[in-house]
Protein backbone atom coordinates (compact mmCIF):
# COMPACT_ATOMS: atom_id res chain seq x y z
CA UNK A 1 0.00 0.00 0.00
CA UNK A 2 1.36 3.61 -0.81
CA UNK A 3 1.61 6.34 1.26
CA UNK A 4 -0.87 8.05 -1.56
CA UNK A 5 -3.68 5.09 -1.21
CA UNK A 6 -3.77 5.22 2.70
CA UNK A 7 -6.75 7.33 4.64
CA UNK A 8 -5.63 9.30 7.20
CA UNK A 9 -7.97 11.49 10.21
CA UNK A 10 -9.85 14.06 8.30
CA UNK A 11 -9.76 16.31 11.31
CA UNK A 12 -6.05 17.08 11.86
CA UNK A 13 -5.29 17.67 15.56
CA UNK A 14 -6.90 19.37 17.65
CA UNK A 15 -6.02 22.43 20.03
CA UNK A 16 -5.04 21.62 24.07
CA UNK A 17 -5.29 24.50 26.93
CA UNK A 18 -4.60 24.31 30.07
CA UNK A 19 -5.48 27.03 32.56
CA UNK A 20 -4.34 27.24 36.29
CA UNK A 21 -3.99 23.52 35.80
CA UNK A 22 -3.48 21.84 39.72
CA UNK A 23 -3.02 18.36 40.26
CA UNK A 24 -2.63 17.49 44.36
CA UNK A 25 -2.85 13.76 45.33
CA UNK A 26 -4.56 13.13 48.52
CA UNK A 27 -1.81 13.47 51.68
CA UNK A 28 1.01 14.74 49.31
CA UNK A 29 2.61 17.23 50.98
CA UNK A 30 2.69 19.30 47.78
CA UNK A 31 0.90 19.11 44.34
CA UNK A 32 2.39 17.38 41.84
CA UNK A 33 1.01 20.24 38.92
CA UNK A 34 1.27 24.17 40.20
CA UNK A 35 -0.86 26.36 38.35
CA UNK A 36 0.18 25.62 34.71
CA UNK A 37 -0.84 27.31 31.69
CA UNK A 38 -0.29 26.18 28.70
CA UNK A 39 -1.48 25.81 24.97
CA UNK A 40 -0.67 23.13 22.41
CA UNK A 41 -1.43 24.14 18.93
CA UNK A 42 -3.49 21.88 16.49
CA UNK A 43 -1.05 19.55 14.91
CA UNK A 44 1.97 20.29 17.06
CA UNK A 45 4.39 18.18 18.61
CA UNK A 46 5.18 18.73 21.56
CA UNK A 47 7.73 17.35 24.59
CA UNK A 48 7.14 17.27 27.77
CA UNK A 49 10.52 17.36 29.29
CA UNK A 50 11.83 17.56 32.71
CA UNK A 51 13.34 15.10 35.25
CA UNK A 52 11.63 11.86 37.04
CA UNK A 53 8.58 13.26 39.67
CA UNK A 54 8.61 16.45 37.71
CA UNK A 55 4.89 16.12 37.21
CA UNK A 56 5.02 15.97 33.32
CA UNK A 57 3.61 12.38 33.22
CA UNK A 58 0.39 13.68 36.31
CA UNK A 59 -0.16 16.65 33.84
CA UNK A 60 -0.02 14.50 30.46
CA UNK A 61 -2.90 12.26 32.52
CA UNK A 62 -5.30 15.09 33.03
CA UNK A 63 -5.96 15.60 29.32
CA UNK A 64 -7.69 11.76 29.12
CA UNK A 65 -8.94 12.02 32.80
CA UNK A 66 -6.72 9.56 33.94
CA UNK A 67 -5.75 11.84 36.83
CA UNK A 68 -8.48 14.84 37.27
CA UNK A 69 -7.10 18.12 38.54
CA UNK A 70 -8.21 19.59 42.00
CA UNK A 71 -7.89 23.19 40.40
CA UNK A 72 -8.03 24.82 36.73
CA UNK A 73 -9.66 23.17 33.64
CA UNK A 74 -8.35 21.27 30.81
CA UNK A 75 -9.62 21.72 27.03
CA UNK A 76 -9.62 20.52 23.92
CA UNK A 77 -10.75 22.30 20.62
CA UNK A 78 -12.42 24.53 23.84
CA UNK A 79 -14.56 21.66 25.51
CA UNK A 80 -13.67 21.26 29.33
CA UNK A 81 -12.39 17.14 28.96
CA UNK A 82 -15.12 17.16 32.26
CA UNK A 83 -18.07 17.66 30.44
CA UNK A 84 -17.56 14.71 28.62
CA UNK A 85 -17.96 10.95 29.49
CA UNK A 86 -14.44 9.79 30.50
CA UNK A 87 -14.87 6.49 29.16
CA UNK A 88 -16.29 8.21 25.59
CA UNK A 89 -13.40 10.97 26.24
CA UNK A 90 -10.48 8.42 26.25
CA UNK A 91 -11.68 6.27 23.33
CA UNK A 92 -11.34 9.63 20.95
CA UNK A 93 -8.03 10.50 22.79
CA UNK A 94 -4.72 8.13 21.74
CA UNK A 95 -2.70 6.87 24.45
CA UNK A 96 0.86 5.24 24.29
CA UNK A 97 2.86 3.76 27.70
CA UNK A 98 6.22 2.42 28.12
CA UNK A 99 4.30 -0.88 28.66
CA UNK A 100 2.89 -1.44 25.59
CA UNK A 101 -0.09 -3.73 27.21
CA UNK A 102 -1.42 -5.96 23.67
CA UNK A 103 -3.64 -8.39 24.82
CA UNK A 104 -1.70 -11.48 24.36
CA UNK A 105 -4.09 -14.00 23.15
CA UNK A 106 -5.06 -11.49 20.33
CA UNK A 107 -3.83 -11.02 17.45
CA UNK A 108 -1.94 -7.70 15.92
CA UNK A 109 -5.00 -6.82 14.02
CA UNK A 110 -7.61 -7.90 17.00
CA UNK A 111 -5.09 -5.30 18.92
CA UNK A 112 -5.25 -2.68 16.72
CA UNK A 113 -9.22 -2.62 16.31
CA UNK A 114 -9.76 -2.75 20.01
CA UNK A 115 -11.65 0.72 20.04
CA UNK A 116 -13.09 0.70 16.31
CA UNK A 117 -14.96 -1.99 17.18
CA UNK A 118 -16.16 -0.58 20.81
CA UNK A 119 -17.23 2.81 18.55
CA UNK A 120 -19.34 0.32 16.58
CA UNK A 121 -17.61 0.99 13.15
CA UNK A 122 -18.08 -2.24 10.36
CA UNK A 123 -15.83 -5.21 9.86
CA UNK A 124 -15.17 -4.08 6.19
CA UNK A 125 -14.07 -0.30 7.42
CA UNK A 126 -11.66 -2.15 10.41
CA UNK A 127 -10.19 -4.04 8.12
CA UNK A 128 -9.60 -1.45 5.82
CA UNK A 129 -8.79 1.21 8.99
CA UNK A 130 -5.84 -2.11 10.59
CA UNK A 131 -4.29 -2.54 6.86
CA UNK A 132 -3.76 1.22 6.85
CA UNK A 133 -1.92 1.25 10.21
CA UNK A 134 0.24 -1.40 9.72
CA UNK A 135 1.47 0.15 6.30
CA UNK A 136 1.88 3.29 8.28
CA UNK A 137 4.10 1.95 11.01
CA UNK A 138 6.33 -0.26 8.50
CA UNK A 139 4.55 -3.38 9.41
CA UNK A 140 3.80 -5.28 6.21
CA UNK A 141 -0.03 -6.13 6.82
CA UNK A 142 0.09 -9.10 5.08
CA UNK A 143 3.00 -10.58 7.39
CA UNK A 144 1.92 -9.00 10.80
CA UNK A 145 -2.36 -8.65 10.71
CA UNK A 146 -2.12 -12.79 12.45
CA UNK A 147 0.87 -12.22 14.77
CA UNK A 148 0.19 -13.03 18.14
CA UNK A 149 2.46 -10.21 20.53
CA UNK A 150 4.47 -13.06 21.50
CA UNK A 151 5.70 -13.31 18.12
CA UNK A 152 6.73 -9.49 17.84
CA UNK A 153 10.19 -8.11 18.59
CA UNK A 154 10.21 -4.77 21.01
CA UNK A 155 10.20 -2.47 18.65
CA UNK A 156 7.24 -4.21 16.64
CA UNK A 157 5.16 -4.57 19.62
CA UNK A 158 5.60 -0.93 20.15
CA UNK A 159 4.73 0.25 16.31
CA UNK A 160 1.56 -1.93 17.00
CA UNK A 161 0.76 -0.32 20.11
CA UNK A 162 1.32 3.40 18.28
CA UNK A 163 -0.91 1.88 15.45
CA UNK A 164 -3.75 0.97 18.09
CA UNK A 165 -3.70 4.42 19.58
CA UNK A 166 -4.29 6.10 16.21
CA UNK A 167 -7.03 3.23 15.27
CA UNK A 168 -9.81 5.89 15.84
CA UNK A 169 -8.53 8.68 14.38
CA UNK A 170 -7.81 10.71 17.40
CA UNK A 171 -7.13 14.06 17.02
CA UNK A 172 -4.40 14.01 19.97
CA UNK A 173 -2.40 11.32 20.76
CA UNK A 174 -0.70 10.92 23.97
CA UNK A 175 2.48 9.46 24.86
CA UNK A 176 4.18 8.96 28.17
CA UNK A 177 7.71 7.54 27.74
CA UNK A 178 7.18 5.36 24.95
CA UNK A 179 10.33 4.10 23.92
CA UNK A 180 12.18 4.36 27.04
CA UNK A 181 12.48 0.28 27.58
CA UNK A 182 13.82 -0.46 24.20
CA UNK A 183 17.37 -0.44 23.20
CA UNK A 184 19.25 2.93 21.46
CA UNK A 185 19.62 1.52 17.85
CA UNK A 186 15.34 1.09 18.16
CA UNK A 187 14.56 3.82 19.91
CA UNK A 188 15.97 5.75 17.21
CA UNK A 189 14.22 4.18 14.46
CA UNK A 190 11.08 4.38 16.84
CA UNK A 191 11.60 7.96 16.31
CA UNK A 192 12.05 8.50 13.38
CA UNK A 193 8.78 6.47 12.87
CA UNK A 194 6.31 9.05 15.03
CA UNK A 195 7.88 11.70 13.41
CA UNK A 196 7.22 10.28 10.65
CA UNK A 197 3.79 9.44 11.15
CA UNK A 198 3.17 13.23 12.73
CA UNK A 199 4.22 14.61 9.42
CA UNK A 200 1.42 12.28 7.78
CA UNK A 201 -1.03 12.83 10.18
CA UNK A 202 -0.60 16.31 11.44
CA UNK A 203 -2.20 14.50 15.15
CA UNK A 204 -2.02 17.06 17.81
CA UNK A 205 1.08 14.73 20.05
CA UNK A 206 1.82 15.10 23.80
CA UNK A 207 5.04 13.14 24.40
CA UNK A 208 6.76 13.05 27.69
CA UNK A 209 10.25 11.83 28.51
CA UNK A 210 13.07 12.59 30.89
CA UNK A 211 15.45 12.21 27.30
CA UNK A 212 16.96 15.78 26.16
CA UNK A 213 18.17 14.26 23.09
CA UNK A 214 15.04 12.66 22.34
CA UNK A 215 12.79 15.59 23.53
CA UNK A 216 15.08 18.01 20.64
CA UNK A 217 15.01 15.41 18.08
CA UNK A 218 11.00 14.98 18.29
CA UNK A 219 9.66 18.13 19.43
CA UNK A 220 7.81 21.73 17.58
CA UNK A 221 8.02 23.00 20.77
CA UNK A 222 10.02 22.05 24.48
CA UNK A 223 7.91 22.33 27.45
CA UNK A 224 10.39 22.22 30.53
CA UNK A 225 9.15 20.85 33.57
CA UNK A 226 10.18 21.42 37.38
CA UNK A 227 8.80 19.97 40.54
CA UNK A 228 5.48 20.74 39.55
CA UNK A 229 5.64 24.02 37.28
CA UNK A 230 6.16 24.61 33.96
CA UNK A 231 9.70 26.51 34.11
CA UNK A 232 9.90 27.22 30.08
CA UNK A 233 8.37 26.46 26.28
CA UNK A 234 10.04 27.40 22.95
CA UNK A 235 11.42 25.46 20.20
CA UNK A 236 14.50 23.17 20.70
CA UNK A 237 17.08 26.25 19.41
CA UNK A 238 15.20 28.29 21.62
CA UNK A 239 15.80 25.95 24.86
CA UNK A 240 19.02 25.85 23.79
CA UNK A 241 20.48 28.68 23.00
CA UNK A 242 18.22 31.08 26.01
CA UNK A 243 17.47 28.81 28.99
CA UNK A 244 15.25 30.71 30.84
CA UNK A 245 17.38 29.89 34.80
CA UNK A 246 20.21 27.89 35.78
CA UNK A 247 17.56 24.65 36.17
CA UNK A 248 17.12 24.52 32.08
CA UNK A 249 20.67 25.33 31.93
CA UNK A 250 21.87 22.08 33.70
CA UNK A 251 19.33 20.35 32.23
CA UNK A 252 20.34 20.73 28.47
CA UNK A 253 23.88 20.36 30.03
CA UNK A 254 27.28 20.96 28.90
CA UNK A 255 26.42 19.26 25.50
CA UNK A 256 24.10 22.20 24.20
CA UNK A 257 26.49 23.81 21.47
CA UNK A 258 26.24 20.27 19.87
CA UNK A 259 23.07 19.74 20.52
CA UNK A 260 22.11 23.52 19.05
CA UNK A 261 24.21 22.87 16.04
CA UNK A 262 21.81 19.48 15.30
CA UNK A 263 18.60 21.10 15.44
CA UNK A 264 20.03 23.73 12.91
CA UNK A 265 20.23 20.87 10.82
CA UNK A 266 17.65 17.91 12.29
CA UNK A 267 18.15 14.70 12.16
CA UNK A 268 14.38 14.17 11.34
CA UNK A 269 13.26 15.93 8.74
CA UNK A 270 10.33 18.39 9.72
Amino acid sequence: MTSSSRTVSPNGGARVELRALGVRYPNAAAAAVHDVDLTIEAGEFAVLLGPSGCGKSTLLRTLNRLVEPTSGTVLIDGGDVRERDATELRRGIGYVIQAVGLFPHYTVAENVSIVPQLLGWDRARIDRRVDELLALIRLDPAEYRDRKPRQLSGGEAQRVGVARALAAEPRVLLMDEPFAAVDAIVRASLQDEIARVHRELKTTVVFVTHDVDEALRLADRVVVMNAGHVVQTGPPGEILERPADDFVRHLVGVDAETRRLATERPLIER
